[in-house]
């Protein structure tokens, strides 16, 4: 949905390209688990810094890493340092009229956002282990959008210039982190109410069963947050816009129909093809556990 936030200048050339960009929005999941140093660029644990960390850690990455050591940094993740870094690659690539790279870094740079948007990413305790609510990322981030996505609105107006894109992505953050307490909260409330076997059911899914949330405790946790996902889904959507349009004007606004319906090389779709394999056959390691 961020393609149709662009303006005609631009909007041609990533319509496009729409099918490749989403569907490579997804390998920087799949490089988390096979590259060394992509899983730190998913998400920021602002909370072991202490309170109110997400309004005073350093907004930029040099500065932070004048406060704290670098590997501290990475261990708690770097998603809005990673963000801006990115806007600077993506930059490049249209100054250079790089084809293949203005492609990977789009869909890349829309992942991460993503990322910065949802509340338990923000988080040390990212999938409820610490509080006894462990499943509660994919019931989030997953679950929810599969049972109610088709009632959402995702028409969020034109992207926009933005004059300090790094500030931009850290109010996302802030955002984000501030929604944690309803996530956490309302799903606890909910579970002390839904007892036994009405906290979850079974489904068949290519021909498992598998155990999920049942359909009337997502409704509740859905009505209860009140539209939540549905807002942070919107704010990456027009977020990931705003940047790439940002990166577009900061590289002078080249002309792009030299580009619209170009060939990607063997060796990207190579690549790319690899780590869709090492995702299905499971060539992974489970997430920071």
């Amino acid at each position: 949905m961020a393609v149709f936030t662009l303006p005609p200048e631009i909007l041609p050339f990533y319509k496009s390209h729409i099918q490749f960009i989403t569907e490579e929005a997804v390998n920087p999941d799949r490089r988390r688990y096979a590259v060394e140093g992509e899983a730190e660029r998913h998400y920021i644990d602002v909370d072991v810094y202490g309170d109110s960390a997400h309004f005073t850690l350093p907004r930029y990455w040099q500065k932070a890493t004048e406060i704290y050591p670098e590997d501290t940094l990475k261990a708690y993740g770097i998603v809005p340092w990673h963000v801006y870094r990115m806007k600077g690659w993506l930059t490049k690539a249209f100054r250079e009229r790089n084809l293949e790279q203005i492609l990977k870094l789009s869909a890349d740079l829309g992942h991460y956002i993503a990322d910065a948007n949802v509340p338990l990413h923000t988080t040390e305790n990212y999938n409820g282990q610490l509080t006894g609510q462990r499943g509660i990322h994919g019931f989030w981030e997953s679950r929810l959008p599969e049972l109610f996505v088709t009632d959402y609105n995702f028409f969020v107006g034109k992207a926009v210039y933005l004059s300090k894109p790094q500030e931009e992505i850290w109010k996302a953050v802030v955002g984000s982190h501030e929604a944690l307490d309803s996530v956490l909260l309302f799903e606890k409330q909910l579970t002390d109410r839904f007892k036994g076997d009405k906290k979850y059911s079974f489904e068949e899914r290519n021909g498992i069963t598998v155990k999920v949330y049942s359909r009337e405790f997502a409704q509740s946790y859905h009505e209860m947050l009140y539209g939540q996902v549905e807002r942070q889904m919107r704010k990456a959507i027009k977020m990931t816009g705003d940047f790439w349009y940002t990166a577009w004007v900061d590289a002078g606004q080249p002309d792009l129909p030299d580009f619209k319906g170009g060939e990607l090389s063997e060796e990207l779709l190579l690549q790319l093809q690899e780590e869709k394999v090492r995702w299905e056959t499971g060539e992974h390691v489970i997430e920071r556990e």
